[in-house]
C-alpha cells in the first residue's frame, strides 16, 4: 500500500512540471484592438434658406411683424373709405376718374395671405431649389397656411363692403387649387365676380401685375395695396439695387399708407437684384454675387 501511495505521490509531481513546462511554451494570446471609432456624423448642408425659414415658422417676431402689417391695414382702410380722393393706383394705372366707385383692397397671395414655408422647408432639407413643377405639387396639396392677420383683415374689409382681390403670380392652371386653399382658411370669395387674378389668366397678365391692377381700377376704387414683394407695388421691380432705391423713393408717401409690405426673407427681387435677375446664372455665381452686394465691416 505504501508502494502504492509513493507512486500516486510521484505521479502527481510529474504532472506539474509537464503542465508548467506546456504553459510556458504556449504562445502569448495577441492584445485584442480597440474597436475603430465611428465615424463623425455628417454635418447638414449649407443652404441659404436656413435661417430665412426658421424665422418664418418659428420665430414670434415675424408673426407680431405679419400681425402689426394687418392691423395698421384695417387703419387705413377707414382712413380710406372716408377720403373719397385715396386711391393705392397709380395714375398711369387709372382709366379714369376713380371716386364714386365701389371700394375694393389687392392682396397679394404667396407670402402675403399664404404662408408656403412648408414648401421653402422641403427646399431647405433637400438642398433643392425652386423647380415649377415641385410648385405645382406643392400648391395641388391645399396646405398653405394663413399668414397671421391676414384672415382677420380680409373679413374686416368684406365686412365693410370692400370687395377683396388677390392678385397672384399662381398660374392659370392653379387658380383652383389656390381657391380651395383660400376658401379653407374663411377667406372672402366673389362668387359673381373674378377675384383671383393669376398670371397669365389673359394674354396681357404676366409677371408683372400693373395690367392687372388697371384691370380692377376700371371698376373700383382701389383703397390699399399688401404684398411682400416691390413686384406686388410697382412693375419696375427688375431694375438694379440703384434704381429700385430710386423707385422706393418716388413712392415714398405710399408705404404705409395706401401700400403696406410684409415681410418676406425667403425669396423676391430683393435676392436677384445683385446678379441682375439673371436666372440662368450658376447657383456660385448667385451667390458670389449676393456676397459681393454686401457691405460688410473690415474687422478688427
Amino acid at each position: 500500500m505504501t508502494t502504492a501511495i509513493r507512486a500516486r505521490k510521484w505521479g502527481s509531481w510529474l504532472v506539474v512540471p509537464v503542465l508548467v513546462a506546456t504553459m510556458g511554451c504556449a504562445a502569448p494570446m495577441p492584445a485584442q484592438a480597440p474597436p475603430a471609432p465611428a465615424p463623425p456624423a455628417q454635418a447638414p448642408p449649407a443652404n441659404d434658406l436656413l435661417n430665412a425659414v426658421l424665422w418664418m415658422q418659428r420665430s414670434v417676431e415675424y408673426k407680431a411683424t405679419a400681425m402689426a402689417a394687418f392691423a395698421l391695414a384695417r387703419v387705413r382702410l377707414d382712413q380710406a373709405l372716408a377720403d373719397p380722393n385715396w386711391t393705392a393706383v397709380v395714375p398711369k394705372e387709372l382709366s379714369g376718374p376713380y371716386q364714386a366707385l365701389p371700394p375694393a383692397v389687392i392682396l397679394d397671395v404667396d407670402e402675403t395671405i399664404l404662408d408656403n414655408s412648408g414648401y421653402q422647408a422641403w427646399m431647405t432639407m433637400k438642398s433643392t431649389t425652386f423647380d415649377p413643377k415641385t410648385w405645382n405639387a406643392y400648391v395641388n396639396t391645399v396646405t398653405s397656411l394663413a399668414i397671421p392677420g391676414a384672415v382677420e383683415f380680409a373679413r374686416y374689409a368684406d365686412g365693410k363692403g370692400v370687395k377683396v382681390f388677390y392678385v397672384s403670380n399662381r398660374t392659370a392652371e392653379e387658380e383652383e387649387p389656390t381657391k380651395k386653399n383660400l376658401e379653407r382658411f374663411g377667406f372672402p370669395m366673389s362668387g359673381a365676380v373674378d377675384t383671383t387674378l393669376m398670371a397669365r389668366e389673359r394674354p396681357d397678365w404676366g409677371s408683372a401685375k400693373g395690367t392687372r391692377r388697371a384691370y380692377i381700377a376700371k371698376s373700383y376704387r382701389v383703397l390699399l395695396n399688401l404684398g411682400d414683394n416691390f413686384a406686388d407695388f410697382v412693375d419696375e421691380y427688375r431694375g438694379t439695387e440703384g434704381e429700385r432705391l430710386a423707385v422706393l423713393e418716388q413712392h415714398k408717401d405710399r408705404w404705409g399708407r395706401e401700400w403696406i409690405m410684409l415681410a418676406n426673407p425667403t425669396y423676391g427681387s430683393f435676392e436677384s437684384a445683385p446678379f441682375k435677375h439673371d436666372f440662368k446664372q450658376s447657383d456660385a455665381d448667385k451667390r458670389k454675387a449676393k456676397r459681393n452686394a454686401l457691405d460688410a465691416w473690415p474687422g478688427p
